[in-house]
Parts: C-alpha cells; sequence; structure tokens
C-alpha cells in the first residue's frame, strides 16, 4: 500500500513540514530508516537520528522544533507514539483475515460457536464452551469445558484454557499462555511430604486484556482469580491462585505474583518484579524492575529495590551503597589514626 505525507498527515489530524506529495509505502525506525518509509520520533534520546536518517518522513510530537536543517519530511501530530500505533493498527486490519475452521480439529457437539470466526487445525474446543463473534482460535489451541470466550478475542498457536475459564471480549493470547492451571498449594504433612490442595475455583478476565507469551494465570483454590478490563501482562509473567489484577495496570516480563494477593487499578510494574502472597497494593502503584514487595502499599507509591523501598529512599540508600568500599577504606584508615593517637 501506498500513501502521500499529505494522506497520513490528514488521516492522524496532523501537519506536514516539507513535501505533501511524498510517497510513503513502508515504516522503519528511525536509525534504519530507508527512502520510501515513514518513522517516528517520540523519545528524546533518539533526536539526533533525525538529522541523518535516510527514511523520507517522520512523525514528530506538534512541539518538536529541530535544531538545526532537517532533510526529512516531517508530520506533526499530537502525539507521535500513539499515531504510529494507530497506523500500524490500521496496517494489520489491511491484511487479509484467517476465516472458517481447519481441519482435523475436535469441537463438542454443545459447543456453541459464533459468527464469523476461525478455528485451526489440531484445536480442541470442550463441551459446553461458547464461543463468541469474530474470535480467532490459532492452531493447537486447547480449550477446557465449560469455556466462555467473548467476541473479537484472539488466541495465538499453543494456548492453554482449562475448563470454566471466562474471558472477556477484545482480549489477545500471544502463544504459549496457560490460563486456569492449578495454583501451588501443598499441605505438609509430618512425615515430611506434601498433600495436593486441589484447587477448584477458575480464571476471569474481563475486555481488552492482552496477554504476552508463555505467561500463566493460575485458577484460584476457591472462588476465581481475576484480570480486569485493560490489563497488560507480558511475556513470562506469573499469576498465582486468587490474585486480583485491577484495571489498566501493565506488568512487564518475568514478574510473579503470589497467591491471595489484589493489585491496584492504573499500576505499572517493571521487569522481574516480585510480590508476595496475601498483601493488597494500591492504585497507581509504580515498581521499578525488579523492586521485590513484601507488605501492603498504599496509593500512588513509587518503590525501587528488592525490599521496596520509596524511590527517593532508595536513591540516597544506593548512592552511599556505591561507595562503600571508599567509605570502608576510610573508616580503616580512621582506626589506624586513632590507634596512632592513643599510642602517643
Amino acid at each position: 500500500m501506498e500513501f502521500t505525507s499529505l494522506e497520513i498527515a490528514s488521516f492522524l489530524k496532523g501537519e506536514v513540514i516539507g513535501d505533501p506529495t511524498l510517497k510513503i509505502n513502508s515504516v522503519s525506525k528511525i536509525e534504519e530508516g530507508k527512502p520510501g518509509s515513514l518513522s517516528f520520533l517520540s523519545n528524546p534520546k533518539y533526536t539526533h537520528f533525525i538529522y541523518e536518517t535516510k527514511a523520507s518522513a517522520v512523525l514528530v510530537n506538534a512541539d518538536f522544533i529541530p535544531e538545526r536543517e532537517v532533510e526529512t519530511t516531517l508530520i506533526k501530530v499530537k502525539d507521535a507514539y500513539s499515531a504510529i500505533s494507530a497506523l500500524l493498527e490500521l496496517y494489520i486490519q489491511s491484511i487479509p483475515q484467517k476465516r472458517g475452521v481447519e481441519n482435523p480439529n475436535f469441537i463438542d457437539p454443545s459447543a456453541k460457536i459464533g459468527e464469523n470466526i476461525y478455528i485451526g487445525a489440531f484445536s480442541y474446543i470442550g463441551a459446553n464452551c461458547k464461543i463468541g463473534n469474530n474470535v480467532k482460535i490459532y492452531p493447537q489451541v486447547w480449550i477446557g469445558d465449560d469455556c466462555t470466550i467473548d467476541d473479537n478475542t484472539i488466541l495465538f498457536a499453543g494456548v492453554k484454557v482449562y475448563p470454566q475459564a471466562q474471558i472477556g471480549k477484545n482480549c489477545i493470547f500471544h502463544a504459549g499462555v496457560v490460563i486456569g492451571s492449578d495454583g501451588f498449594g501443598f499441605a505438609p504433612q509430618e512425615d515430611g511430604t506434601y498433600k495436593k490442595i486441589y484447587q477448584i475455583g477458575n480464571v476471569v478476565i474481563e475486555d481488552d486484556v492482552e496477554i504476552g507469551a508463555n505467561t500463566t494465570i493460575d485458577c484460584a483454590t476457591m472462588g476465581s482469580t481475576i484480570i480486569r478490563k485493560g490489563v497488560k501482562l507480558d511475556n513470562l509473567v506469573m499469576v498465582a491462585h486468587n490474585v486480583v489484577v485491577g484495571k489498566n495496570t501493565v506488568i512487564a516480563a518475568l514478574s510473579g505474583i503470589a497467591g491471595s494477593s489484589t493489585i491496584g487499578d492504573h499500576c505499572v510494574f517493571g521487569g522481574g518484579t516480585a510480590i508476595t502472597g496475601h498483601i493488597k497494593i494500591g492504585n497507581n502503584v509504580t515498581l521499578a524492575g525488579r523492586t521485590g514487595v513484601a507488605n501492603n502499599t498504599p496509593d500512588n507509591k513509587t518503590l525501587m529495590g528488592e525490599w521496596g523501598m520509596d524511590a527517593a529512599k532508595y536513591r540516597r540508600v544506593y548512592a552511599v551503597f556505591r561507595n562503600l568500599p571508599e567509605l570502608f577504606a576510610d573508616v580503616n584508615h580512621l582506626k589506624k589514626e586513632l590507634k596512632n593517637h592513643e599510642a602517643q
């Protein structure tokens, strides 16, 4: 597909600074820009690339003012990052969509299947399932009995959905996601062994949730593990039994949330964060990467470090910590000076 820079600006309600007739037929990163491609600049640390990029046009924020001459055509928009997202979405929608039912697969006769769907080869849909309209189920997806999957949801290859899960509209589950596997529950016995505690709850996932590849969400011991509307989970995230993740919370890769903890709305967790069980984290909480949290956390906090310190305090502590070798040497020097003084 090919568009002019003016057509792109019109779609994004932006302004062309340069050649409005320029032909654009691809997209590229700003540092790897090629003639005929459109790139974008939203992070200030990449600003220097705009003066050397070979991209024919670059999306920039409306308040961007170049410090020297720019050879590429600029398309000024309110938010360059959101604008490129809108264009990529438009591109994805232009790709022919898969439809129909491939064989072989198994669909239980009691399952109710919506309209305009895609079911890939080697998929399994269990008894009493309800699959909505426009759902896409890619090859080798397994959906257990009594599950509900609402309209416009996409399950990529190899997703496993255990029985009784409830999944909302407009969700995206990437390859290898497991929904509803048993929670990690074992009762210690007198002889030192562990007896399995059977998990009889389910998982409820609300609308507009996206879950990255190989992420796992355990079913509840009793009741439901709940992922609220708009949550975005990265690859390799682990959510344990009876956890509740509040709406529009974002959690990066390799993070883990232990059982029965509650996460508030609009939280942002960096990669490798670890949340202990049976605690409550408030709304609008930010955790830096590899932060550990072992206690209840009120709203609007930013925490850092393996013991979840307030960010400002953590920075002060770390400033001392990284100077420990010099401080240790200073203390040893002062001890020697004190001994010499006492000897005299």
